[in-house]
């Protein structure tokens, strides 16, 4: 009998059926067993990292999904974990190349910031993203002028070309509301975002007539704050929240700074976040308005 199917030995769950899924999300659900099995035998965080001469550390950013993993590494813990079965280690083991797998996104690694990067393959595997934003369209609904516009106010010194290639990055990004498996994108925008005259009449023309478009697809929702609410729930500022199918996938809220960004997953700070999300779409305009208020933006530009 393997150390696996001793009695209160913890069991990995079956991996190997899992459909081609974001590499980030695939670390992320990694991590998650790997946690499980390692609380399962009660062992510390520093005597798992003494298992692969690593820090304590370097542990718990495996075991949340934030670094990539080695094959040794993965071996050697579930070794200590009792994981001994060969056919629970290599189900385990196989998702080791996938989770390390590049996304299509590397390939704009030039102009895409490590704080960024973990986003766009979350947003890729999100099954629901929840979007407030006070200043811009966002950036899945974006125009290409637009987005050139967005881009050039943060990259003031940036030559042409490299607006051209961050500018293609979000355009490349957006193919995931046209993909064959949507999310569906749930954004809630305050008034000024449509009257903030961004790349000039022409070009904000354009970006009505787009969100028009848009919202008539099935998986994107537009709800809009007018100027009357005043001041409302989210005054800190915009945020996203990202739902996964995964139920070993929390929510995760994505808060953007200038230089850097914030990623929260704990349920009692995600569940505020989703709360105050709730309220917006209860002081913003009914949906049904959307379209109207856009038509009448368009006329007056």
């Amino acid at each position: 009998m393997t150390a696996a199917s001793t009695e209160g030995a913890p069991h990995p769950r079956n991996l190997t059926a899992l459909p081609d899924r974001s590499p980030t999300v695939l670390r992320i659900l990694l991590g998650t067993q790997l946690r499980r099995l390692r609380e399962g035998r009660h062992i510390k965080l520093e005597e798992a990292g003494r298992a692969i001469r690593a820090s304590h550390s370097k542990i718990s950013r495996m075991e949340l999904g934030r670094v990539g993993f080695r094959l040794r590494d993965v071996s050697d813990l579930l070794t200590l974990y009792g994981v001994t079965d060969e056919t629970e280690r290599e189900a385990m083991l196989s998702l080791v190349a996938r989770a390390n797998a590049p996304g299509w996104w590397h390939n704009y690694d030039d102009v895409l910031p490590s704080w960024f990067e973990a986003y766009v393959g979350l947003e890729q595997a999100a099954t629901s993203i929840r979007n407030y934003e006070v200043q811009f369209v966002p950036g899945l609904l974006q125009t290409e002028d637009y987005a050139k516009a967005v881009v050039r106010l943060g990259h003031p010194t940036a030559g042409d070309e490299e607006i051209a290639r961050r500018v293609r990055l979000r355009m490349d990004r957006q193919a995931v509301l046209t993909r064959p498996d949507p999310p569906h994108l749930w954004a809630v925008i305050d008034e000024a975002v449509i009257r903030r005259p961004l790349g000039g009449p022409d070009v904000m023309r354009a970006q009505m007539e787009r969100l028009l478009d848009l919202v008539a697809l099935p998986n994107v929702t537009l709800q809009i704050v007018p100027f009357s609410v005043g001041g409302h729930a989210a005054a800190g500022g915009p945020y996203s929240i990202l739902r996964f199918a995964e139920l070993d996938v929390p929510d995760v809220v994505y808060l953007e700074q200038l230089t850097s960004a914030i990623y929260l997953d704990k349920r009692e700070e995600t569940d505020r976040y989703l709360a105050v999300m709730e309220r917006l779409c209860l002081e913003a305009n009914p949906v049904a308005d959307t379209k109207r208020m856009l038509q009448r933006v368009m006329t007056e530009l």
